[in-house]
């Protein structure tokens, strides 16, 4: 039992050790980069040059018909970089197009059955009108008739037969009326086939429209300027819906991130002017403006309990370059270069000589 207990504490003595030398060799760089003669309310760090990356991905399944963009070409927003095969979808295209013209030729022919619907009906009125008159006529004869009988001027069987007469016509007129009504469903029928004929057409088009957008959405566009890191994905490979084809990045959002103890990144107030020196380019001061501070150290042991322990406690930061400033020089920017960012903590200290910078907006 002792000897497990040995074992453990030895392993987590060398935890602790390698805890501490990693926040050590962290401060220890800190302050070797750190330049001397650094004016009060400054600090320093050294970082390298990021941008936001964007994958552009085939949006439907298919087969990489071809790849235009290499890695490393610089990409403006909406060049083709990549395209999809799209046999599939034309032959999709072409058979909508055909359930098209078919539906529209419905619309034709549930449109020329209600022309010859609202025929029969105005034919059928013409014969209500008729027998309406046909009925109307009897029922005048019949009433005269009834008249001369009471008088003995009239027989029995001629007012027999002019009654007989009258109800002939008045069925008849029923028997108009009901066809007239029958016309009238039908109508309603035939418009009705003429909604859903539209409809049918509403509906094959918006296919239509859909696989159209399928068909564009298959020429793959840079949806920003930027350059292109790495290719994911080769013509003639058979990829899923979201799937990679290229990788690039956004170089209209370019930051630089880098690290400060706690004594400095207390300090740094977001909005902050800083200066970059990249290593590459030793001569040019790049401005930029400080857009995120961590809200959690890094490099943090477990316990911190002593104010010396905290000393060591190291904050990312990161500083943004102007867009105006990368837009001018959009094709020069390259990420990964490294380099040295300056911060003044004081916004009413003057930049030294070899940090300012020619700008409008520069109030050092």
């Amino acid at each position: 039992m002792g000897g497990m207990i040995a074992s453990r504490s030895f392993k987590i003595g060398v935890r602790i050790a390698i805890a501490a030398a990693v926040i050590g060799v962290a401060a220890l760089a800190w302050h070797v980069t750190r330049p001397a003669g650094l004016p009060p309310g400054f600090a320093a760090g050294n970082g390298r040059i990021e941008a936001v990356e964007i994958d552009v991905a085939a949006k439907v399944p298919g087969r990489v018909k071809s790849i235009s963009a290499q890695e490393g070409d610089f990409v403006t927003a909406g060049q083709i970089v990549a395209t999809m095969d799209t046999a599939a979808l034309d032959a999709q295209l072409r058979e909508g197009e055909a359930q098209l013209a078919r539906a529209r030729i419905g619309v034709d022919i549930a449109l020329k059955q209600v022309i010859q619907r609202e025929a029969q009906r105005r034919a059928a009125e013409a014969v209500m009108a008729q027998r309406r008159a046909e009925r109307d006529a009897a029922m005048k004869r019949l009433s005269r008739t009834e008249r001369l009988a009471k008088k003995g001027m009239a027989s029995l069987q001629v007012l027999d037969d002019d009654r007989a007469r009258f109800e002939g016509a008045a069925a008849a007129l029923g028997a108009a009326r009901a066809e007239a009504a029958a016309a009238d469903a039908a109508i309603a029928t035939a418009q009705s086939q003429v909604v859903a004929a539209r409809s049918e057409v509403d509906a094959v088009g918006a296919t239509i429209q859909r696989i159209k957008v399928d068909i564009d959405d298959s020429f793959l566009r840079a949806p920003r300027d930027g350059r292109v890191q790495y290719r994911v994905a080769q013509p003639g490979e058979v990829v899923a819906a979201g799937a990679t084809i290229l990788n690039m990045v956004d170089l209209s959002d370019v930051t630089m991130t880098f690290f400060l103890p706690t004594a400095d990144a207390g300090r740094v107030a977001l909005g902050a002017q800083a200066r970059i020196v990249l290593d590459a380019a030793p001569r040019m001061v790049i401005p930029a403006t400080i857009s995120y501070v961590a809200d959690v150290a890094q490099f943090t042991p477990k316990t911190v309990e002593t104010a010396e322990e905290r000393q060591k406690l190291m904050f990312r930061v990161k500083a943004r370059i102007p867009a105006d400033l990368l837009k001018a020089h959009i094709r020069e920017v390259k990420t990964g270069l490294p380099g040295m960012i300056y911060v003044r903590l004081d916004p009413k200290a003057p930049w030294p000589d070899d940090l300012r910078v020619a700008r409008s907006d520069d109030r050092s």
